[in-house]
């Protein structure tokens, strides 16, 4: 365990290295990747998202594709077609960029929900469906998909069924000054993102090992105390006056998974409250919907799950 477990931080620390001032967000991401959950990116342009992913996929030696997605993107531009070959008179597949380990959908709510809805079936079974005929993906399939939060005009956002698929929803926020001033210290010694040579970064895992540690992650006890904890706080929100939606009994899943995967990351082989409380806001952001009065006030979901988890005892 502590093998691999040292393998996922120097992970960690190696994209801290490059994505400067994201600390946070990188270990939400690594949370999310150990307990093998889709994640939605949502920050301003130039935080580094892209950057973040691919920089990701390096250092584990995973095979990545990425789609620009548009409002022109079709949905065998994601998961392929069958094409007809003059010379065989037979049909091969050409495969999309579906078919890889870590995906990139880049600005998921620029597509039509057509095509959004393309990698349902992907994200949710890891198989698509292509002229009746279901094609697996990798065991290691990871989906990463980023949207801008500030523009809405031309954008498709996501259904709530398709925003429950994802796992996490992270927000890219701004570095703090420090951080920033060493962006620009990086910048003025020649560091440029644009041209940085990902194929000369050093691999600090694989993907065996992140299938291993999702094995060993999946082992963290639990106590029945903390399981009545975490389904108190689900019932609770679902009976929430400011939510007109609360967690689903997917999330209640999804939060017993991850709590275990930030536990085992932080080294420990049970679950606590705070390990609970820790992947509270990334996993619940996207699935929880305010009331429209509630919004009207200028509430936000953040702080709803904020003051949910202060209303439920803790264990002792």
């Amino acid at each position: 365990m502590n093998e691999i477990n040292g393998a996922l931080n120097r992970l960690g620390q190696a994209i801290n290295r490059i994505v400067v001032g994201q600390n946070t967000l990188v270990q939400q991401l690594l949370v999310a990747l150990l307990a093998g959950g889709h994640v939605i990116l949502e920050g301003v342009p130039g935080t580094g998202k892209t950057l973040l992913v691919k920089v990701l996929a390096q250092l584990v030696q995973a095979d990545f594709k990425r789609i620009q997605l548009t409002p022109d993107i079709l949905p065998a531009d994601i998961i392929g077609t069958n094409i007809f070959d003059l010379n065989t008179r037979n049909f091969s597949l050409k495969k999309g960029p579906v078919f890889t380990q870590i995906l990139l959908a880049d600005e998921i709510n620029r597509t039509p929900p057509k095509t959004q809805s393309a990698l349902l079936e992907a994200m949710e079974e890891g198989q698509v469906t292509l002229d009746g005929e279901s094609l697996p993906l990798p065991d290691f399939f990871w989906t990463i998909a980023t949207q801008n939060s500030l523009e809405f005009e031309g954008t498709y956002p996501l259904p709530e069924a398709q925003l429950d698929r994802f796992l996490f929803k992270l927000v890219v926020d701004y570095p703090d000054v420090a951080a920033e001033k060493q962006m620009l210290l990086n910048r003025q010694g020649g560091f440029q993102s644009r041209r940085l040579d990902l194929a000369r970064l050093k691999p600090v895992a694989t993907v065996e090992d992140i299938l291993l540690a999702r094995q060993k992650a999946s082992t963290v006890n639990v106590d029945d105390k903390i399981i009545d904890y975490l389904l108190a706080l689900v019932q609770r929100s679902r009976q929430h006056p400011d939510l007109a939606l609360g967690g689903s009994p997917r999330s209640a899943v999804a939060w017993l998974q991850t709590s275990k995967a930030y536990a085992w990351l932080n080294g420990k082989d049970f679950v606590t409250p705070d390990d609970v409380k820790a992947v509270a806001p990334p996993l619940l952001r996207h699935r929880f919907i305010l009331r429209p009065e509630s919004q009207l006030d200028g509430l936000q979901v953040d702080a709803v799950i904020a003051s949910l988890l202060n209303q439920v005892p803790v264990p002792r």
